[in-house]
């Protein structure tokens, strides 16, 4: 699939073959309590650690805004998040299960999967309508396994809540420069102030 998809973003000739050679013919053993299995080919996937792992896996992925068009794809590295907004409940509802299920149809076609697990799902507006969303109950799920909802997410570092308050954020960082700060003040003694600053 990744060598269709370097064709298709116009990776030929002398190019294409270079990588083409470094991803096939490759074997993996794997050792367990010591035994070492034969010697197996590698089907798909790059070399775990490569400097080139990361854009190839991009460059996968690259095509999969396309599959979806109900909600707006925002991907880093990756982490994919999926955004609808509107005024109508029901049909937001609907919006992200529609392309959920897209999505779902995307990975598999893709020979990738979803962690559930880790599926999560956030209403984000004003007081009164998440007052409104609360006796609602959206339901939201992938091929009928419902995804958690919840308030506060954390994307790429930063805690979202559902008012966009930024308490929450603001808490966490203020708790880690404390306790760095509770560091700095523990070896005081011990370091001179060029170090300290460093």
């Amino acid at each position: 699939i990744l060598l269709q998809k370097l064709k298709l973003v116009g990776i030929t000739g002398s190019a294409f073959l270079l990588l083409k050679s470094y991803l096939t013919g490759r074997t993996q053993r794997c050792e367990v309590n010591g035994s070492i299995s034969g010697e197996n080919d590698v089907k798909c996937g790059v070399p775990q650690g490569s400097i080139l792992g990361p854009l190839f896996f991009l460059l996968y992925i690259n095509d999969l805004p396309a599959c979806l068009s109900k909600t707006k794809p925002r991907l880093f590295a990756d982490d994919t998040n999926i955004t609808a907004a509107g005024e109508c409940l029901s049909d937001l509802e609907d919006a992200v299960n529609s392309d959920l299920e897209m999505l779902r149809k995307w990975l598999m076609a893709n020979k990738l999967s979803l962690n559930v697990a880790k599926t999560e799902f956030q209403i984000i507006g004003t007081k009164q309508m998440l007052k409104k969303a609360s006796v609602q109950q959206l339901k939201i799920h992938i091929q009928n396994i419902p995804i958690k909802q919840v308030f506060q997410c954390k994307t790429l570092g930063v805690t979202v809540d559902e008012n966009l308050c930024w308490k929450s954020n603001t808490d966490n960082i203020c708790k880690k420069i404390s306790s760095g700060i509770y560091a700095l003040k523990s070896i005081k003694e011990y370091v001179d102030q060029k170090t300290l600053v460093s």
